[in-house]
């Protein structure tokens, strides 16, 4: 999934000097932006007060929107670098091409893993004949500086690994819970779950102190660590936990993110994550001129042109603002 701002604002995030070493509970206010189509999504990262949650630097959240007789969710083609995007969908269907001549439609709790490495083109729509709701998160994992050359890659996994307690159901979507391992692919120590808790549930789920974590409300309500999280909420909680309460009060649905504090600063601006003014500039620039992202094959319209870069030089900053 891209983000199609025409006039994006640099992302200048990393590095552990505002990461919390004791728990917190920081509330993240979402702001909507559209994707084109009917697809209006609700981003919690970058946020104007977090950017990063561990290596996770990106999150939207979307519907269930009924897109019976819409198109659904119509990205274009457009070029990603130096990050990974993981797709994640409750209902529906996104059908994803890519450079590499991938071709696969994902469904609901099946993982779509693109690692962008050096360079990478993709879009993503939703196919027709479509399902009724539509309702998903997309994510950005940063990949470290010793890794974000690599070869552009493809995952999809239909089946993955679930831990269980009364009343939850987790799947490991990336990294590892409570030693269940995702066949993902990861370059940095982090964790993605998936979390479905049925009303009335009350439980602890063990986490890794050493991880700074937050946590998205899909659908339903939830009181973690006694806040309580709407749908489309999402919850900093820091580092130094052993364990995170959850009390369900209706059938619930979350997304767990956490990682180990991002020990680099990165610069994210509009589709690409770099380290500096010239990396972003000279993706920019490669991607108007045809070259090093290739091409998608299949899709019916237009890539996505680049906006323009913004008057000043980007500079890192640090984590928050």
């Amino acid at each position: 999934m891209s983000d199609l701002d025409l006039h994006p604002s640099p992302h200048l995030c990393g590095g552990r000097a505002d990461v919390s070493a004791q728990p917190v509970r920081e509330l993240l206010a979402p702001r909507e932006a559209n994707l084109g189509g009917s697809t209006v999504v609700r981003r919690l990262l970058p946020n104007l007060g977090r950017r990063m949650v561990g290596a996770w630097a990106f999150v939207d959240h979307y519907g269930p929107d009924d897109i019976a007789d819409e198109a659904g969710m119509q990205v274009p083609p457009h070029p990603h670098m130096g990050l990974q995007t993981v797709s994640w969908l409750h209902d529906g269907e996104v059908l994803h091409r890519d450079s590499l001549g991938s071709l696969q439609t994902l469904r609901p709790r099946e993982l779509g893993l693109m690692t962008s490495g050096r360079a990478i083109t993709h879009a993503e729509q939703s196919p027709a004949p479509h399902a009724r709701l539509l309702h998903g998160a997309q994510l950005w994992v940063a990949l470290p500086d010793a890794h974000r050359h690599t070869a552009p890659a493809f995952e999809h996994h239909a089946t993955l690994p679930l831990v269980t307690a009364p009343g939850l159901t987790a799947t490991v979507i990336l990294g590892e819970l409570d030693g269940a391992a995702s066949p993902g692919t990861t370059y940095s120590p982090l964790v993605g779950a998936d979390l479905a808790l049925a009303a009335g549930t009350d439980v602890r789920l063990p986490v890794n102190p050493d991880f700074e974590y937050a946590v998205l409300t899909m659908s339903g309500a939830t009181d973690v660590d006694g806040v309580r999280l709407d749908p489309g909420s999402m919850l900093y909680l820091g580092c130094g936990r052993n364990e995170l309460p959850l009390r369900a009060t209706s059938d619930s649905g979350l997304l767990l993110l956490g990682g180990e504090p991002f020990d680099e600063k990165i610069v994210m601006w509009w589709n690409f994550i770099g380290r500096s003014h010239e990396d972003v500039a000279q993706a920019r620039s490669d991607w108007m001129t045809g070259s090093r992202f290739g091409e998608v094959v299949g899709y019916d319209g237009a890539p996505l042109p680049a906006p323009e870069l913004p008057p000043v030089p980007l500079k890192p900053r640090g984590r928050v603002r």
